[in-house]
């Protein structure tokens, strides 16, 4: 799917960039930026040691803090531990493409001043990382549980992905609240989509009934992508517009339905997460 997109976009998945940290380096200063928050709220102290202080390493860090947001009175941190433990183990890639997620998320939210603030407390990223997991259990047969972690990541974070939706990496899902991705959804890398934002399905058939997104794709507020459509690598979805039709890459759409007002840009909009620039702001619906 990556090579597929890549070719028609001229667009690549994810790559580090020179100014991106090592795994041991955001590791470094997640500590670091813990440490010294610590010391100016001494409130936050315990909940600082337990989360990242106390931890040996940022995947051993990562799995308490998500296992201790999905548990319930029924479904215990414990249990949650030692499954998240089982999947970072049987799928290393899942800690690669959370570090990818985390890297965007201080790329491209001018509200995230730190690591810690991405890791602690921005629920669009522990949502993609908790679906992460749900999706390698999908994947190997334990569809139950999966179905179980998809229920507590939409109490959790009011977000609902399906746990066979398939996404990439550098994932930035800014607010993320009431973003709902269907059954067979496939989003590309480095796709940033804002809160209320629906990947949704079309029909009652078994076959692929949802949206593929491609690499670099910024879907605003309160779209929806509906059907067997894909968005191509590049483009830009206006705020509250409905899609159900292709767009082709790097386009500019708007509206209901969905009308493409540009072509050819080679900007990411992912990257500059700008909601206004290249709109007829006059567009008549």
């Amino acid at each position: 799917m990556e090579a597929v997109l890549s070719r028609r976009s001229g667009l690549q998945g994810w790559r580090p960039l020179p100014h991106h940290l090592s795994k041991q380096e955001i590791w470094q200063r997640i500590r670091q930026e813990a440490k010294a928050d610590a010391d100016a709220e001494p409130t936050l102290a315990s909940f600082l040691y337990s989360s990242i202080l106390g931890h040996s390493s940022f995947e051993k860090s990562l799995n308490f803090i998500l296992a201790n947001k999905l548990a319930s009175p029924t479904l215990y941190s414990t249990q949650l531990v030692k499954i998240i433990e089982d999947c970072f183990k049987e799928e290393p890639s899942i800690v690669e493409a959370a570090l990818a997620d985390m890297q965007a998320c201080f790329d491209r939210d001018p509200a995230c001043d730190k690591y810690t603030q991405c890791l602690l407390y921005f629920k669009g990223f522990q949502a993609i990382q908790c679906h992460r997991i749900a999706h390698h259990l999908w994947g190997k047969g334990r569809k139950m549980l999966a179905v179980a972690l998809q229920s507590r990541i939409s109490e959790a974070f009011h977000v609902d992905i399906h746990p066979a939706a398939t996404f990439g990496r550098g994932i930035l899902l800014d607010h993320a609240t009431g973003v709902v991705v269907g059954e067979t959804a496939v989003v590309g890398d480095n796709v940033s989509m804002l809160h209320h934002v629906t990947l949704g399905g079309s029909g009652t058939g078994k076959g692929i009934r949802h949206p593929t997104i491609g690499h670099g794709v910024l879907l605003g507020a309160g779209v929806s992508v509906l059907g067997n459509v894909t968005v191509g690598c590049g483009a830009k979805v206006g705020a509250g517009s409905v899609v159900v039709s292709d767009l082709p890459c790097h386009s500019v759409a708007v509206g209901v339905p969905a009308r493409i007002v540009k072509q050819g840009s080679r900007s990411e909009p992912c990257q500059t997460m700008d909601q206004i620039e290249d709109f007829i702001l006059d567009y008549v619906i």
